[in-house]
């Protein structure tokens, strides 16, 4: 009884989070210039987890600049050797200190540079032993929703990324759901959409790590995110935030999200 009361106490007051994913633009200039203007909008929140993810060479330099009662920042990918001869590739232990998250299985990660599940669980692995908050992103193509094989893709990508681990470390994990067929198409999934895949992904939580991990996990959704639909899904139950691509791109809308949350969560800056 003490571990159900628990378990529904920390789920009530599991802050929002809120992940920016700036992909392959700005450079260290901009960079730095967009993170001072979206500190002058957006506050320090007590409710909301507001996560940045830069472009891996200018981390270092923001990871300085950042208010980190603001804002977190986090790799867009990391490699699952510690050390050795892997030329250009940036290893989870280096960005101990500058990063508290790293995304992994992002689907541009999987489909444009062909990672496996192989090399995604010994991603998030990495980042585990290195004290990182992994994101591990799992979703469907458009072919997959066609043939009714959602189930079956969500179910290998979890399987595939989190074996190994122990029911104790999914507690620092965060799962983001993003369809790929909907990633930049403006072609966004229903909240209907994402409540089902929600669903499915935490009864495979509960299949792997049983019932407390499955409430405790926070599962987040990504897939054409903007001012419009932003709080369609931020409504809804058992989601715990957003993965953000373009939108987190514009500061108007990226602060309006932010503050979106904010309002849904009933808190007030810190």
């Amino acid at each position: 009884m003490a571990r159900e009361c628990y378990t529904k106490h920390k789920r009530e007051y599991m802050k929002k989070l809120i992940i920016g994913n700036w992909k392959m633009n700005l450079n260290m200039q901009e960079a730095s210039l967009y993170l001072h203007k979206l500190s002058e909008l957006i506050p320090a929140q007590r409710t909301v987890d507001v996560v940045l993810a830069p472009t891996m060479l200018t981390l270092q330099s923001l990871s300085l600049q950042v208010n980190r009662r603001q804002f977190k920042l986090a790799a867009q990918n990391s490699y699952w050797r510690d050390q050795g001869a892997y030329t250009g590739e940036v290893p989870a232990a280096h960005l101990r200190g500058i990063v508290d998250y790293v995304l992994i299985g992002h689907s541009e990660r999987r489909y444009l540079f062909m990672e496996s599940d192989k090399e995604t669980r010994a991603k998030v692995q990495s980042a585990v032993r290195n004290h990182l908050q992994p994101v591990l992103c799992v979703g469907e193509t458009a072919s997959e929703r066609a043939n009714g094989e959602t189930r079956d893709v969500l179910h290998d990508q979890l399987v595939g990324g989190l074996a190994n681990l122990t029911a104790d470390e999914l507690d620092e994990l965060v799962i983001a759901y993003e369809p790929v067929w909907a990633i930049g198409t403006g072609n966004n999934a229903t909240p209907d959409d994402v409540k089902e895949a929600v669903r499915i992904i935490r009864h495979q939580i509960n299949q792997l790590f049983g019932a407390r991990a499955t409430k405790e996990v926070r599962v987040i959704y990504g897939g054409s995110v903007n001012i419009d639909n932003a709080q369609s899904y931020l409504s809804l139950d058992q989601v715990d935030g957003l993965l953000i691509g373009g939108a987190s791109l514009d500061a108007h809308q990226f602060s309006e999200i932010v503050d979106m949350a904010y309002k849904l969560e009933g808190g007030r800056a810190s």
